[in-house]
């Protein structure tokens, strides 16, 4: 059954014709049934109500790399360099930190909300790729630590459904890993390969967890969304059809539908010709069911 469902896969559709510069970052919003995403070169933050099929979008001051809803209301925004809690209606920006100000060549990437509401955000190199950069945890009292240093490029950060399992990418080295992690004090400690991408038509990017304790990665540059099963297998792929998926989130009334961020960065005008549908939100409905992100508890 596994090698049929690796070989058949399923194909996500196109929900929202949205042509994000660069999607990123998307979550489901328990409180308002809507998902939430960035378009981080757009510095724009989009919502969508897949009920009402109806989409927001609110300008941003600057690129919005990855954030969270907070439980008492607003935002904590990851920009590119630096971290706020955010008001959308007013505009309101309170900064909590700067992310690494004495590296002009980093920026914040890829985050998630740990199960007890810490936010978690990794950072990339957006110059010259070298492993200098960091991820960092802000809890919820606002203090800021450092989690993991010599990053390139951070993504597929997301937890375990009991949240003492932390799967992290340093996307160019092909792999997910999973990291111990205490949910008491928001660290990390032991790490193992989770999961190798060598042979993947893609890079990991986005992932996000289902309730059976299964990977979902969408593989960046390789047109696909696939499930890492609880022992390290692929076992499933989403067939997307444009270039680049970037993250992904399962969403809608019982969480089932797995929805999928895409990218246009970087591609040229006879690329886009082929694939007009890049930058959409897809989704899929894959068999599985999600768990609720936490909101940023401040």
């Amino acid at each position: 059954m596994i090698l049929f469902e690796r070989t058949a896969g399923m194909h996500a559709e196109l929900v929202l014709d949205c042509k994000n510069q660069h999607g990123e970052g998307i979550f489901w919003n328990p409180k308002d049934k809507c998902v939430w995403w960035a378009d981080t070169e757009g510095r724009t933050i989009w919502s969508y109500d897949p009920e009402a099929g109806s989409h927001q979008v609110y300008d941003m001051p600057d690129r919005v790399c990855c954030f969270a809803a907070c439980d008492t209301g607003g935002l904590i925004v990851a920009f590119a360099n630096r971290v706020s809690l955010f008001d959308l209606d007013s505009g309101r920006e309170e900064k909590i930190c700067d992310f690494e100000p004495d590296n002009p060549e980093t920026r914040a990437n890829d985050g998630r909300t740990d199960r007890q509401g810490r936010l978690i955000v990794g950072g990339m190199n957006e110059v010259s790729g070298a492993a200098n950069s960091s991820v960092i945890c802000i809890d919820s009292d606002l203090t800021v630590s450092t989690l993991i240093t010599g990053i390139s490029c951070a993504n597929s950060t997301c937890f375990s459904v009991d949240g003492k399992a932390m799967y992290f990418a340093d996307t160019p080295n092909r792999e997910i890993l999973v990291y111990d992690y205490d949910p008491k004090v928001g660290a990390v400690t032991g790490v193992r390969q989770f999961a190798s991408f060598e042979g993947e038509p893609g890079l990991p990017d986005g992932s996000c967890i289902d309730a059976e304790g299964g990977v979902w990665n969408a593989e960046w540059s390789g047109r696909r969304v696939v499930r890492v099963s609880p022992d390290g297998i692929i076992d499933k792929v989403i067939e997307v059809p444009v270039w680049k998926p970037t993250c992904c989130a399962f969403g809608g009334k019982n969480l089932d539908t797995l929805f999928i961020t895409t990218s246009r960065l970087n591609s040229d005008d006879d690329a886009l010709a082929k694939e007009p549908l890049s930058g959409g939100l897809f989704a899929v409905k894959p068999g599985f069911k999600g768990v609720e992100d936490t909101p940023f508890r401040n």
